[in-house]
């Protein structure tokens, strides 16, 4: 039996298992002699080189030739490569189909690796529990390149708090690491703070790439616990503004100047511990995606990482194109609770393969929170659009390659300072949602909100998104009690609500039949309560409580939503679409949902 390679070293003393049989085994194109060991036989610190077969009673584990197999002292079964890895042939530069989509799932794996580790890492239930983050990879320029799958409305307008980390910091250094939230910078609204991370080459001169995540913060100040006021009408009411902040100064942590941004604005943060371990979460989840990203180039070579990082935003802009040749010129109008209105006119150049999106006579800015920055709108363009087309493509900044949008300045989808904006990110993107698709008509209006519920004080603050059905359109029915569009959250689980704040889940259930009928019918809405068990604020921040979600083609429009108040006398009040109000202990908070509208007229 020949010795394992160096794969023991000397620090890790190791003896060879006999082996009495052998077996002929088929492995990488050739036939080889394989070794037969039963587990009982080995002793902790024998070993077994590859190739060879170990049985024992409930499987079998097969060593290939060039790895090693040792029984540690705990009976644990170790395999190790004990020869390099050699690759025969270089992949190329140049777009191979097959290697195109092991790349897309590549760039993909390291988002979604990179949410995993914020979610394991994170303090609060927001982004813990109701995993309300986005984590993705962009390339040297700050284009979208791959995401997780996570939140829309985040990752579609993440690149612009990249770019503006880029902008303003001529020098950035190894280990530097960048946060902020700011709305008129980058930003979207400020409960989502963005960390963003540099990736350099192995000489750490030159950026090679960055990784970032978004995560919605349950309280950065503001005037209501949550951050997420109806009643906040300049961006200073919502909680404090963080505008391209370095939280790591090449490798330091720079906790006592975070600490002083979070705790030193006019309406500073509440719960300031939790902010600070979220963010370091962040952090953790970007180092992730950076040694990823290493791995990457050690296995395949910077050029061919670099020339694949430029291919799969190639594959989506080409996907986009040809899905422009199907598509028709169109204008749609929504009108909103508020009322103001959305327009938008799709002009397709089929020629080209390209498309304007004009949002052009959409409401001007507004004096209360309904104001959504350009990110937002943007990042609801490249949803759509994404949607409508069949190939399993990521989404990246490819698929806005082929289309032009405008967006007019001083509107509520491009708003000036200092106007607020928190129920843009969650409620007008909702809307320009359903704006595109109505125009595009591919499906019918969602609920079109969220639902933003709030709640807390200066020891709890707590905001969640409630569900409803999912639209229906040509061909499928919706599906009842889901998240749809811009969000992608869950709720929280009842144990850990109840567990971690003073509230009790009293209802939470699907309202059979409420959905929009049609040929095709909408899913079905939900109704949700909360008893408090300690007085607190509780705010909502909610849409189509006034105008119902509409249908196509024939279909009907969906149900109105609302959200009623049930006081200790036993009174029952209904709360305007956006309100706020306070909740003593033992009374309760119901949310009942909009709904989505039907496609097609019902047939007989």
């Amino acid at each position: 039996m020949p010795p394992l390679a160096c794969f023991y070293s000397a620090t890790l003393a190791w003896n060879p298992t006999a082996v009495d049989k052998t077996t002929r085994v088929f492995s990488k194109g050739q036939w080889h002699e394989a070794a037969i060991v039963r587990r009982e036989a080995m002793q902790p610190g024998h070993g077994i080189a590859g190739p060879a077969i170990i049985i024992e009673p409930n499987q079998t584990v097969v060593v290939e030739e060039g790895w090693g197999a040792r029984l540690t002292a705990k009976d644990h079964l170790v395999l190790v490569r004990s020869k390099a890895l050699v690759q025969n042939a270089a992949i190329g530069t140049r777009a191979d189909p097959v290697m195109l989509e092991i790349f897309n799932n590549l760039f993909m794996s390291i988002a979604e690796q990179m949410g995993v580790t914020l979610q394991n890492t994170a303090y609060s239930v927001n982004i813990k529990e109701r995993l309300d983050f986005s984590c993705a990879v962009f390339d040297p320029t700050a284009s979208l390149v791959a995401n997780a799958p996570h939140m829309p409305v985040h990752l579609g307008s993440m690149d612009k708090s990249v770019e503006t980390v880029i902008r303003n910091n001529p020098v950035i250094a190894p280990g530097d690491v960048y946060c902020l939230n700011a709305p008129y910078n980058g930003g979207t609204h400020l409960p989502d703070i963005t960390v963003c991370t540099p990736v350099f080459d192995r000489d750490e001169k030159q950026i090679l790439f960055w990784v970032a995540s978004r995560g919605h913060h349950a309280d950065v100040g503001g005037v209501a616990p949550g951050s997420m006021s109806p009643l906040a009408t300049h961006i200073e009411e919502e909680g404090v503004y963080i505008d391209n902040f370095k939280i790591v100064d090449r490798g330091r942590f720079c906790e006592d100047e975070l600490v002083a941004i979070l705790t030193g604005a006019r309406y500073p943060v509440r719960n300031v511990v939790q902010n600070v371990n979220d963010l370091k979460a962040q952090i953790a989840a970007n180092a992730k995606g950076v040694a990823e990203l290493e791995k990457m180039i050690a296995s395949f070579g910077l050029d061919v990482v670099q020339a694949y990082m430029g291919h799969v935003q190639d594959n989506a802009a080409e996907s986009v194109a040809r899905l422009l040749t199907k598509l028709h010129d169109a204008e749609f109008t929504y009108p909103m609770d508020q009322g103001c209105a959305i327009k938008v006119k799709i002009t397709i150049d089929r020629d080209k393969r390209e498309a304007t999106v004009d949002f052009t006579g959409t409401s001007e800015q507004r004096a209360d929170n309904f104001n959504a920055p350009a990110p937002v709108t943007r990042a609801a363009v490249l949803y759509v659009f994404r949607v409508m087309v069949d190939d399993a493509i990521p989404m990246n900044a490819g698929c806005l390659r082929p289309i032009r949008i405008i967006i007019p300045d001083g509107s509520m989808l491009s708003p000036r300072y200092p106007a607020a904006v928190v129920a843009g990110n969650v409620e007008v993107s909702q809307a320009v949602t359903n704006t595109l698709f109505g125009a595009l008509e591919a499906m019918s209006s969602s609920q079109g909100t969220m639902n933003n519920l709030t709640f807390g004080n200066d020891q709890y603050q707590y905001y969640e998104t409630i569900c409803s059905g999912s639209p229906a359109g040509p061909g499928f029915h919706g599906t009842s009690g889901v998240h749809v569009h811009m969000t992608n959250s869950r709720l929280t689980d009842p144990e850990i609500l109840e567990t971690r704040f003073p509230v009790v889940l009293e209802d939470f259930h699907i309202r059979a039949g409420s959905g929009g009928k049609g040929e095709w019918h909408a899913g079905d809405g939900t109704s949700r309560t909360i008893r408090f068990r300690k007085a607190m604020d509780c705010a909502i921040l909610a849409s189509h409580r006034k105008v119902r979600p509409f249908g196509i083609k024939g279909g009907e429009p969906g149900e109105l939503g609302k959200t009623i108040v049930r006081r200790l006398s036993g009174a029952v009040e209904e709360l305007k679409p956006s309100d706020q109000t306070w909740l003593e202990a033992g009374e309760a908070v119901t949310v009942i949902t909009p709904t989505a509208g039907g496609y097609g007229s019902v047939k007989g």
